[in-house]
C-alpha cells in the first residue's frame, strides 16, 4: 500500500510541472511579462491557500465554545 505522504508528493510534482509548463508556454508565445506573472500567480495561489489551511489551528467545537462561557456568579 502506498503511503499518503508519497501520494501527495507526486501530486505536488504534477502540479508544479503543470505550472512550469503553462508559464513556459506563455513565454514561448512571447506573451507580455504581466500575463506570464498573472498565470504564475494564478498557479501558485491555490498552493499558498492549501499551505495556510494545512498549518492552521482547527476551529473550536461548539462544546468548547459553550464550555468557555461563564455566568456572572461563576457557574458554567
Amino acid at each position: 500500500m502506498v503511503n499518503p505522504a508519497f501520494k501527495s508528493f507526486w501530486l505536488i510534482e504534477a502540479w508544479f510541472a503543470a505550472v512550469v509548463t503553462i508559464v513556459a508556454a506563455s513565454l514561448a508565445m512571447r506573451a507580455d511579462i504581466s500575463t506570464t506573472a498573472l498565470l504564475l500567480a494564478c498557479g501558485i495561489a491555490p498552493a499558498i491557500v492549501v499551505g495556510l489551511l494545512a498549518f492552521a489551528e482547527p476551529p473550536p467545537t461548539v462544546a468548547q465554545i459553550l464550555h468557555s462561557v461563564d455566568t456572572k456568579d461563576g457557574r458554567p
